[in-house]
């Protein structure tokens, strides 16, 4: 459920937006921000697949060695899928680009998704003097602490404490210094407290948020 990073073992370190398959907004951002795969890392907040036109290479993303990535509702419910044999939830929330792939594509991205089962649903990203938590809707508690047990579905769905923010309440959670979440698309990024809502719609036609934290 949980994975560490150290933050020494790279040069710059950026956290990415839901991509929803909007490959070509994210490789021009990175170009723009000069970013050098040897060096440098990016941390996706999640939901890399379904409504953009290149789900299948932000897939293939989770290969690269410079990508990390929590697991996101979409990819989810992919899983669901696969492993159920009832696509009709994922094939409404996006996910149809699936059935357009050749049998030897499917297997490959069915391979690839399979694997994102060892994906983690909270990312903490270690800095010499601050602790930065990744994790694609929500930390269902108002304290953060590594490897506390949380319950799956609020980390993957729930937009409760997006829904405070909105309407001007202060939030925040106690036990790490900056939490960074998708999920629900916004005009804008969001900070309220310590927390920051990073998912602009890029796939929507809005700017495709790329912070970088290091």
């Amino acid at each position: 459920m949980y994975q560490r990073i150290d933050a020494s073992q790279w040069r710059a370190i950026y956290i990415v937006g839901d991509l929803h398959g909007c490959l070509r907004q994210f490789a021009q951002a990175l170009r723009e921000a000069h970013f050098d795969p040897w060096q440098d890392l990016v941390i996706s907040v999640g939901d890399l697949i379904d409504r953009g036109d290149n789900s299948p290479g932000c897939l293939a993303l989770t290969e690269r060695r410079w990508f990390r990535c929590v697991l996101g509702n979409h990819e989810a419910m992919a899983l669901d899928a696969l492993e159920s044999g009832d696509y009709a939830l994922w094939y409404l929330n996006g996910g149809s680009w699936f059935t357009t792939l050749n049998s030897a594509a499917r297997k490959r991205v069915e391979g690839q998704l399979l694997h994102l089962r060892d994906f983690p649903l909270i990312i903490e990203l270690q800095r010499a003097q601050q602790r930065i938590v990744v994790a694609h809707a929500d930390y269902p508690g108002d304290h953060y602490a590594w490897q506390q047990p949380v319950k799956r579905t609020p980390v993957l769905w729930s937009r409760e404490r997006l829904s405070r923010c909105i309407k001007g309440r202060d939030e925040s959670i106690s036990g790490a210094d900056a939490f960074y979440f998708g999920h629900t698309p916004l005009n804008d990024c969001l900070d309220c407290g310590n927390l920051h809502y990073i998912d602009t719609g890029a796939v929507f036609g809005n700017r495709l948020t790329l912070l970088r934290v290091q």
